[in-house]
């Protein structure tokens, strides 16, 4: 923890909060009273906190001057709020509407790369595009020269030879002073970091050179320059001097700059700012808290293969198009989606006795040549040998993770007969952006079995039936609104609530948004016992503290990285479980000092891309004729007031207190009250510590 190295005062406090956090939340979970509503002062704060991702500034007045329960009619109806500010910044993410064959032809991935190389592909005649497909061709081929030269040059092994004398001829082929001749030689390592140095020290002259160009003329002039040197001018533009170089430049030039470095970042760059944006910004809350839980439930992963392109058409056509609507929708779109047939290796699933796997193929025109009618893909096993297969990832997952639940009554047999239903439900060149289709050569014939249901052979229907079976049963309903009660409520929902909020899914066909109302409505969720007794995921807790200190975000890049940090990576776990809702999964004392790590760099400007003002943050809230410089327990108070509502343990406010009592000497080590001079007055008042101290206090890590 870099920033907390340099401010060992702060550390004390630190540890105070992390310990008053882990103590809060233990209580919190053990706690078991009467159940009492809130008052009216705190309805407006926690719908704020479970239907956003946090509350703004002065929000929650305005909140409760529309009417709470008129906020949440009509955030449960997006369609009818305009989103005009969040639309102007995800303007310039040009890949958020592009199809993805659009955005792998745009970016290229390198199996493309190597088909142009090949020739079995055209090279793009659009300069643009060319040059990004020039720059990656050039890359690729440094990479197989450097390949083969290790080849034909292996490195001598430690050791080799020791024993051994060279022979007569070896002897008479190498000179006496071979080692001589080569002492003080660089290695082929150290030619390679000089002239990585050199290139970026050319990078560095010409980007200067460039920046007296207009926009415009200075995109024509990158153009013009060769792959290699386009590709180190590319890799060379990070942080303010990138930003100094594309000031002016349109959408498209701007990702042409970064895609020449790296194409496939650029569409998953995008992609994180997008969602971090969204949260931050979006006045459609509940449908970006919506689309979130959906995206982890029906999860996926954007490192694996060809999901890196994939995800962005399924977060926005089958996961945020069908956030607030019927689940059997939404379920069939996952089925269906590109993105999670790749994920879980369904569209690689061959039945044991389809025309694939019986090696029958039914040609229409038999006169025709063989290859001109290709075999679908099949399964890669063992040591590259390919092997035709059941594979049963996604049977098991669609019924454990994303409709029953793991003790919703199911069998090994029914993931069988539901991963047999499925199979022949492939994408068309995945590698190429293709979608959804149906491969009646790879579907498994005859009658299947599932739950006792019997699916009769109909090739895609049957898939489509078994999808209706699952959506519409009671262990589905069940297990929905488990999550989406944990989600909303209390990590251990009330069963009464689950069953009430079940039997709406059941008689109303699964509208996600009727399941909603009917736990909105439920005097469970305006309980006391269950107000501020959520933990903040990172995810949330990032976007709730930008939220609540109305910081302006220009690059939300630096953001992503700290949810690196703090352990929850966008669109990046692996395992389809999805990230957990629980606590139990954040708290602990690293994670919490990681996230008072952030506070305090938030706070002081440490986060690149997001600039915020501690002294607004003062005036939120204060009186018209408070004092214009006021000390610094009037400041505090002032800000318990604006982040926290002013619901501030008297544990954590004293911790505050004895840091604002604490000086520091010329080397930084903590000075208490009695060892200061008379003349020492106490510390100048520092907002934005006070505030980075509130934000990783354990009442803001709660919602």
């Amino acid at each position: 923890m870099p920033f907390l190295r340099r401010r060992p005062t702060l550390i004390l406090t630190l540890f105070l909060f992390v310990i008053a956090a882990l103590g809060a939340l233990a209580y919190s979970k053990k706690k078991q009273t009467t159940s009492t509503q809130m008052d009216e002062s705190k309805r407006a704060l926690h719908a704020l906190q479970r239907l956003t991702f946090g509350p703004r500034p002065g929000e929650v007045q305005r909140v409760t001057a529309m009417g709470v329960d008129k906020w949440i009619d009509l955030q449960l109806h997006p369609d009818k709020i305009a989103d005009s500010n969040l639309d102007g910044r995800l303007a310039p993410f040009r890949t958020l509407h592009m199809d993805t064959r659009e955005m792998v032809e745009n970016f290229p991935p390198q199996p493309l790369i190597k088909a142009v190389m090949e020739g079995r592909q055209p090279m793009p005649s659009d300069p643009v595009k060319r040059a990004v497909y020039q720059a990656q061709i050039d890359r690729l081929e440094e990479k197989r020269e450097r390949k083969q030269e290790a080849t034909s040059n292996p490195a001598p092994q430690p050791g080799a030879n020791s024993t051994t004398e060279p022979s007569v001829s070896d002897q008479s082929a190498t000179p006496a002073n071979s080692d001589a001749s080569t002492a003080g030689q660089p290695s082929a390592k150290d030619e390679q970091q000089a002239k990585r140095r050199e290139e970026r020290l050319y990078a560095d002259q010409k980007t200067q050179e460039l920046l007296d160009l207009p926009p415009d003329e200075r995109m024509k002039q990158v153009l013009k320059l060769p792959a290699e040197e386009q590709r180190a001018l590319s890799a060379s533009l990070r942080g303010a001097k990138g930003e100094d170089f594309m000031e002016g430049m349109n959408s498209k030039q701007r990702e042409t700059l970064k895609a020449l470095d790296n194409p496939q970042q650029v569409v998953g760059d995008e992609l994180m700012q997008a969602k971090l944006l969204r949260a931050i910004y979006s006045e459609r809350q509940l449908d970006e808290v919506m689309t979130d839980f959906w995206f982890n439930h029906f999860n996926v992963f954007l490192g694996k293969g060809a999901d890196r392109y994939l995800v962005t058409s399924y977060e926005r056509d089958v996961i945020r198009a069908h956030a607030l609507g019927k689940f059997e929708d939404l379920l069939v779109a996952t089925a269906k989606s590109p993105a999670m047939l790749f994920y879980l290796d369904n569209w690689l699933s061959v039945g044991p006795d389809s025309d694939i796997a019986l090696g029958i193929r039914k040609n229409p025109y038999p006169r025709r040549r063989p290859g001109r009618f290709p075999p679908p893909p099949r399964p890669v096993q063992g040591k590259g040998k390919r092997k035709n297969a059941l594979n049963e990832n996604y049977g098991r997952e669609l019924m454990e993770l994303h409709t029953l639940g793991v003790n919703g009554g199911y069998s090994q047999k029914d993931v069988t007969e539901v991963a047999r239903v499925l199979t022949g439900w492939t994408i068309d060149q995945p590698q190429r952006g293709g979608g959804f289709k149906f491969e009646e050569r790879m579907h498994e014939p005859g009658t299947k079995i599932v739950l006792g249901h019997k699916i009769k052979q109909h090739g895609e229907k049957e898939g489509t039936e078994l999808l209706h079976l699952l959506a519409h049963h009671p262990s589905t309903a069940r297990f929905i609104s488990t999550k989406l009660a944990m989600r909303f409520v209390s990590d251990d929902p009330p069963p009464a609530l689950v069953d009430e909020m079940a039997q709406t899914f059941m008689k109303k066909d699964g509208e996600i948004r009727e399941v909603l109302k009917t736990m909105f409505k439920s005097p469970v969720f305006w309980s006391d016992d269950v107000y501020r007794a959520k933990m903040k995921t990172p995810l949330e807790f990032v976007a709730s503290a930008v939220r609540a200190t109305g910081a302006d975000v220009s690059d939300a890049l630096p953001l992503a990285r700290q949810l690196n940090n703090l352990g929850m990576p966008l669109y990046g776990m692996q395992p389809p479980t999805g990230y957990s809702m629980k606590s139990d999964a954040w708290v602990n004392s690293s994670a919490l000092l990681g996230r008072m790590n952030f506070s305090l760099a938030l706070m002081a400007g440490r986060i690149k891309g997001a600039q915020v003002d501690p002294d607004a943050l003062i005036n939120v809230g204060a009186p018209a004729n408070a004092s214009s410089q006021p000390d610094a327990q009037r400041i505090l108070a002032l800000l318990e007031t604006s982040l926290l509502a002013g619901e501030v343990s008297k544990q954590t406010h004293e911790a505050i207190i004895r840091q604002l009592e604490t000086s520091t000497d010329s080397k930084g080590a903590a000075v208490p009250p009695a060892a200061r001079r008379n003349d020492q007055g106490p510390p100048a008042p520092n907002p934005g510590t006070i505030a980075g101290l509130l934000l990783g206090s354990p009442e803001f890590q709660r919602r």
